[in-house]
């Protein structure tokens, strides 16, 4: 598993929640992306934000499995590079408890913003097996 959270701060079921992701050094992905200027990619961010969004959803609940449907209005505005310490934040919005507005901070600096990302429920188990 490329992704991952390392620590939930808060969670508010159907609400939002914030986590934080460390990214170390040996990840294996920056042997390719880049060599000289190690940099995360965007698409792993995006990831650490729609696995928060699934626990939003999924609360206490039945163990349901959420996916994204579609990420739309996402803005890279700083790099990743390891050793850094990502903050990232879900905002479940009023209209749509199942879309978010969510962020990505690295020492206060906004580094990603996602504007609208939408979560849909899936009957199928992990791995794509059944």
């Amino acid at each position: 598993m490329i992704g991952q959270l390392d620590a939930v701060r808060s969670l508010t079921p159907g609400v939002g929640g914030t986590a934080v992701r460390n990214v170390t050094s040996t990840a294996a992905i920056f042997a390719t992306h880049f060599p000289r200027f190690p940099v995360l990619p965007g698409v792993l961010v995006i990831d650490d934000l729609t696995r928060l969004a699934a626990l939003v959803l999924a609360g206490d609940g039945p163990a349901e499995r959420w996916v994204p449907a579609a990420v739309a209005r996402v803005r890279f505005r700083h790099y990743v590079r390891p050793g850094d310490v990502v903050e990232l934040t879900v905002q479940a919005r009023n209209d749509d408890p199942s879309r978010f507005q969510g962020s990505a901070v690295v020492d206060g600096t906004t580094v990603t913003t996602v504007g609208d990302l939408t979560m849909t429920r899936t009957t199928a188990p992990p791995g794509g097996q059944g």
